[in-house]
């Protein structure tokens, strides 16, 4: 074929260059320019996967190597995906945490479970069943009155979750939090169905809680290991 006499072109040049070779060498031109400027570290779109291939999280594509992920975003879909994102980043407005107050966390040296009794019982008005606690904290901190709260089967990891149970956890400090396993009924809240007493004198703790259902109660039960999920005052 005759390069020389092409229109447009010069001897000795060999032709003009095709569409495709032009943008290859545009291609390599910026690629070597972003080599150059780009920090791939700084990039939170950049990601190097298990196969050892680089991915762009942006527009989800894969790439053989850093080059080639390079030229993707000088690229008009990187350029397009990154207008929209910061469009619609400006539309969501900036996400700026509320000035929370800081709580300082207490350390204390725990001195071990305190003594308790549990005791079943039932209404005989209503028929209802009920269980009874009394723990003993001779050496409470203080100023520090005991907290309870109901969890969840599911919250805690000492055991297999079991939708049948659920947990009463009290906390004292310098005591360690100690729970108690019992059904997971619906506890009825109604006035004077659930409540606690604190007696600083004697420095024991109660608390009695009855059950909506009549369905048999069993004995409450201590978990083998004591935990320490975080507790909130009261219910």
């Amino acid at each position: 074929m005759d390069f020389q006499n092409r229109v447009g072109s010069k001897v000795g040049s060999g032709g003009p260059a095709s569409w495709s070779e032009t943008n290859r060498q545009r291609k390599e031109r910026l690629t070597a320019l972003a080599m150059e400027t780009i920090d791939l570290a700084k990039d939170p779109y950049f990601m190097k996967n298990h196969l050892g291939k680089y991915e762009c999280k942006l527009c989800l594509t894969l790439h053989n190597n850093e080059g080639s992920y390079l030229a993707h975003t000088q690229g008009k879909k990187h350029q397009d995906n990154l207008r929209q994102r910061a469009a619609k980043d400006s539309q969501d407005g900036p996400s700026v945490l509320p000035n929370m107050p800081k709580v300082d966390i207490k350390r204390f040296v725990k001195i071990g479970r305190p003594g308790y009794k549990a005791i079943k019982q039932r209404d005989p008005e209503t028929g209802q069943y009920s269980l009874f606690f009394k723990i003993d904290y001779p050496q409470i901190a203080p100023d520090v009155v005991p907290r309870h709260r109901f969890m969840s089967a599911f919250e805690q990891k000492v055991e297999a979750p079991d939708g049948k149970w659920q947990f009463l956890v009290v906390a004292a400090e310098p005591y360690e939090t100690i729970s108690f396993k019992i059904p997971s009924n619906e506890v009825d809240r109604s006035d004077g169905k659930l409540w606690t007493r604190w007696n600083p004198s004697t420095k024991q703790f109660f608390l009695q809680l009855f059950f909506k259902t009549e369905r048999v109660v069993v004995a409450p039960k201590p978990l083998n290991a004591v935990f320490n999920p975080s507790i909130s005052t009261g219910l």
